[in-house]
């Protein structure tokens, strides 16, 4: 039960509406708890996204690599987070993202199908998707637009402000990488920023 009680407070907050015990009854039947331990990979590229995960516990990085093999995170994710490629989860397309634990992770685990059948019909949490589809939005767009115009001071600003806590919980070389800077230029910024 405690492990669910992180998932219903999430769709409760996100969605402003109550779960009835019915509906609890019915995320606790279909969600399923899974521990990914660090390095594992919740999805790697060129599979299907079969899953979404709820994350309880731990974090991990979505990221691709080009063909130098260098990473490229487009992605890092905490508690109260999900873990999926959606393109990938809805449209049944291999991915072409890896989704992998940076840290021991507890998460609770759903299919589409299952979504689709048991999970939409609870009014909080179709109110939830909708909510976080818009969020969604809104951070990717924020993020292309910050990639486009935006100078690494300000990109990492952006970073202390919206999640100040990534700044202690991830190595420096993940945070450059996820900024789009060099660790150098990452290390500069964040002297400068101190001063």
């Amino acid at each position: 039960m405690h492990n669910f009680q992180a998932l219903f407070d999430y769709i409760e907050d996100l969605s402003g509406q109550t779960l009835s015990a019915e509906d609890k009854q019915v995320l606790m039947a279909h969600f399923k708890p899974k521990k990914i331990r660090k390095r594992q990979y919740f999805l790697q590229e060129g599979d299907v996204c079969k899953y979404t995960g709820f994350i309880v516990k731990g974090a991990a990085k979505t990221f691709s690599v080009d063909e130098k093999g260098h990473e490229h995170i487009l992605k890092l994710s905490v508690e109260n987070w999900w873990l999926a490629d959606f393109e990938s989860f809805y449209k049944l397309t291999p991915s072409r993202f890896n989704i992998e634990a940076l840290e021991d992770l507890e998460i609770l685990q759903i299919t589409h199908s299952v979504v689709e059948e048991f999970i939409k019909p609870i009014p909080a949490f179709l109110a939830m998707q909708n909510v976080l589809s818009q969020n969604n939005t809104i951070a990717a767009q924020k993020r292309m637009q910050s990639s486009i115009s935006q100078t690494g001071e300000e990109r990492f600003q952006e970073l202390v402000n919206d999640y100040p806590h990534f700044i202690q919980r991830f190595p420096q070389n993940l945070i450059a990488s996820y900024l789009g800077l060099t660790p150098e230029s990452l290390s500069r910024i964040r002297k400068n920023a101190l001063k």
